[in-house]
């Protein structure tokens, strides 16, 4: 009995160490720097090594379904068939960013249960770190998924810091905004803990923005898509590096505008490998399962269970508030000296400098709302050849 009570005790001080951020010291503790600061001295553009964009250079085609609720997502408890479920999904285009302050709210509700052995369903992103975060609190945890990294939907994600990335619409912006803050500033500090380890799960990169029009006038949103709220610029600034507009003449881009800053990314191979590694040296065991519905729940051992099912959510719980945002990406063989990204939205295509190879993003329309999940060679042949036109107009006096 006094080893039991000695456990009760040691898990309800480590979830409190674990949500502490997300408590009363988190304004003090969370925000690394002023909200305002001063731009950043202008750097020179370097040498940028060329990009060798071509189809026959395309090793991987992947296609990914976000889970985008017009609330944002649901984190909340309800009881099932006699268990106690904490939902923890439709996280949109930002799971891999908010996934830690995303599992810090979900334990939040887990804890109200007085659970010591919970059931998590799911393996992607907010799966592993929910997990991961529940068993750095005290608690014993299994996973339960038909599928495991690299073969979930987080794994074919564009693996960068993108909080605010199809989120919640603009009108609801008021309501989560707070809750968002929280969670984005929770997870940007773990992520700092993460720089500089072995395989560079997480790293810096610098991005260069291109538009043929000025910056600053354009909408929030994709055509087609509703307009979603500006979280960082308005609740977080502090927590991405502020833009600097580069002088025409001063960059090789063959476009009027051009702007640079720093770009927090994810190798998300390497990124994957760790979190399980950490999973499994807890103790967690990953049990293959597959649930057809909320009545399977029931089946399960553990009496509290989090669900972070994604997208899977609309079919599993019948969720029609959880709507699918279809994207493809490209994987071109990898270029180490290749250390910068380009993001131009006015020709269509992204590239970012992944260690597994150059994520090359198409800006396809008529996503928003699509289910499809098959692959479109075309769709990707095209954007890689966007990218190279790009490639080639670049003046070469200042590529390497």
């Amino acid at each position: 009995m006094a080893d039991r009570t000695r456990r009760r005790l040691l898990g309800a001080t480590l979830a409190g160490a674990a949500l502490l951020p997300l408590a009363g010291r988190a304004a003090a503790e969370a925000v690394a720097v002023p909200p305002t600061t001063p731009a950043a001295p202008l750097r020179p553009v370097p040498s940028l090594a060329p990009i060798d964009a071509a189809p026959d250079r395309i090793i991987a085609m992947n296609v990914c379904t976000r889970p985008f609720r017009d609330t944002g997502p649901r984190i909340e408890r309800e009881r099932i068939r006699r268990r106690e479920v904490v939902h923890n999904y439709g996280h949109g285009g930002s799971g891999w960013s908010l996934s830690w302050g995303s599992a810090a709210a979900a334990l939040e509700l887990v804890r109200q249960t007085g659970a010591e052995r919970i059931a998590v369903i799911g393996c992607g992103a907010i799966g592993l770190t929910t997990a991961i975060l529940a068993q750095r609190a005290g608690l014993a945890v299994t996973i339960y998924a038909r599928e495991r990294p690299p073969v979930v939907r987080s794994s074919y994600a564009t693996g960068v810091w993108s909080p605010e990335s199809r989120i919640c619409t603009a009108e609801h912006g008021a309501a989560f905004g707070p809750r968002w803050a929280r969670m984005a500033r929770f997870s940007h500090r773990r992520f700092q803990t993460l720089l500089g380890l072995p395989g560079d799960p997480v790293e810096y990169r610098d991005i260069y923005q291109l538009a043929d029009e000025p910056f600053g006038g354009e909408r929030h949103g994709e055509p087609g898509e509703p307009e979603y709220p500006r979280f960082v610029r308005t609740l977080a600034p502090e927590l991405s590096p502020r833009a600097v507009d580069l002088a025409p003449g001063s960059h090789p881009f063959p476009v009027a505008h051009a702007r640079r800053s720093p770009l927090m990314m994810f190798n998300i191979g390497a990124y994957s490998r760790l979190l399980l590694d950490d999973f499994h040296q807890a103790g967690g065991e990953i049990v293959t399962a597959e649930f057809e519905g909320p009545e399977d729940f029931a089946n399960l051992d553990e009496r509290t269970i989090v669900n972070c099912t994604g997208y899977g959510a609309r079919a599993l719980l019948g969720d029609e508030s959880v709507r699918p945002v279809r994207g493809q990406t490209a994987k071109l063989i990898p270029q180490p000296e290749v250390d910068y990204g380009i993001r131009y939205r006015d020709g269509k295509v992204s590239v970012y400098p992944r260690r597994d190879g150059l994520l090359v993003q198409a800006g396809a329309e008529g996503d928003f709302g699509n289910d499809a999940e098959n692959l479109d060679a075309a769709e990707s042949i095209e954007a890689v050849q966007r990218l190279a036109e790009l490639v080639r107009a670049m003046r070469t006096e200042t590529v390497a």
